[in-house]
């Protein structure tokens, strides 16, 4: 993970690891100092300069034979190591604009990932946004807590996978790198669920940027990793997709099968589904050269359902007027790729339309008005 504005990446953990966690639950100034010098190798001469005070003064504060109850200066304190002030006992307007801003936070992201699961996923990212600026505008500014650090990775991660729905092809990489970035967080804060999830969500994002074998290399650890049968079951979804593109047969069919024996005994999400499982097995089938029976599969798709969101719709109408191409139905394939274009212009999807202008064999009306729809939605994003 890249340091933000400069910060040494060694030194991000300072107050977020299990020791560090210990020592602020005690509220002890002295053992804050302490744990201070020991992360940095500071020297007591070099602790006083930085907060103001001479070396004595230092000592005394550590050994407990001074103590400080100024507010003024325990709010400094706390300013200049980092720390929100209530670890220092002060009570104040910019400790009570922290908390809210963890509170809230929390909020967002929570309320952010429903709406992308709901087919939003612009208003997903408007709302994350700001948040990550200004929690990566904290951390810069060396406030690298655990709570912010913890919130900061699920924003990361929420941006990256809000930012896979709603970017053309070119700069898919852009939600790969948020969602890394999350990942680099995670694979520290001693939350098996949560790593397992950044790296679902890292996994994902990958494959839609074409890193085929680093997508099911994540999706592979997220699966191993995953402690629920609801996790499990949407790794093994994601790893199917990922399997399929890479042209990974076996592993595909084995993902395939496994997902659907959970299928009936996990909760059903807008990625867990009988409708969404149908197109990534038509996807995996044509992109690993079964076409007989990509064929055979078209026209026996479950209903959508509840859980199927507009990204899923659009998805399965894209695989399937593909593989009507390759069977000759030209007249049902073009049906479902205009529907597949009107849908995803609708939901700001345009990866959705360039996988439209990839189809072999589209024929050229098809082509003219997917071209229009995913200009407009360009310049769009432009202004």
């Amino acid at each position: 993970m890249p340091p933000a504005s400069g910060i040494n990446t060694a030194l991000m953990w300072r107050w977020a690891t299990p020791q560090a966690q210990q020592v602020l639950a005690t509220r002890d100034l002295a053992e804050i100092l302490r744990h201070h010098r020991r992360v940095h190798g500071w020297s007591q001469g070099r602790l006083g300069a930085h907060l103001g005070y001479d070396t004595s003064y230092i000592s005394l504060l550590e050994t407990g034979r001074r103590t400080l109850d100024d507010v003024a200066s325990r709010r400094r304190i706390a300013q200049e190591l980092g720390l929100p002030p209530h670890v220092l006992g002060v009570t104040d307007s910019a400790d009570s604009d922290h908390t809210a801003m963890l509170q809230f936070g929390t909020s967002v992201v929570r309320l952010a990932e429903k709406a992308r699961q709901s087919g939003h996923a612009t208003a997903a990212v408007d709302e994350l946004w700001p948040l990550v600026a200004r929690l990566e505008a904290r951390v810069a500014d060396g406030h690298t807590e655990r709570e912010v650090l913890t919130l900061l990775a699920h924003a990361r991660v929420g941006l990256g996978a809000a930012l896979g729905h709603i970017l053309p092809e070119e700069r898919l990489p852009t939600a790969a790198r948020w969602t890394g970035k999350g990942l680099a967080i995670a694979r520290h804060l001693d939350d098996p669920a949560f790593h397992s999830y950044a790296l679902r969500m890292h996994g994902n994002e990958l494959r839609k940027a074409g890193l085929r074998a680093a997508a099911v290399d994540r999706l592979s650890q997220s699966l191993a990793t995953a402690s629920t049968p609801q996790d499990r079951a949407a790794s093994l979804a994601l790893l199917a997709r990922a399997a399929g593109e890479a042209r990974q047969g076996d592993l595909f069919d084995s993902t395939v099968l496994d997902n659907q024996r959970l299928l009936d005994t996990v909760e059903h999400t807008s990625l867990v589904n009988p409708f969404s499982l149908h197109e990534i097995r038509l996807r995996g089938l044509l992109a690993t050269g079964r076409l007989d029976r990509a064929g055979a599969l078209v026209d026996q798709a479950p209903a959508a359902g509840m859980r199927s969101t507009p990204q899923w719709r659009v998805i399965e109408h894209v695989t399937a007027g593909r593989v009507l191409l390759v069977q000759g139905a030209q007249a049902a394939a073009q049906t479902r790729l205009v529907t597949a274009v009107d849908e995803a212009f609708a939901h700001h999807l345009p990866h959705q339309i360039q996988r439209v202008l990839r189809t072999p064999g589209i024929p050229a009306d098809v082509r003219d008005h997917a071209g229009s729809c995913l200009r407009q939605l360009r310049e769009a994003m432009a202004a």
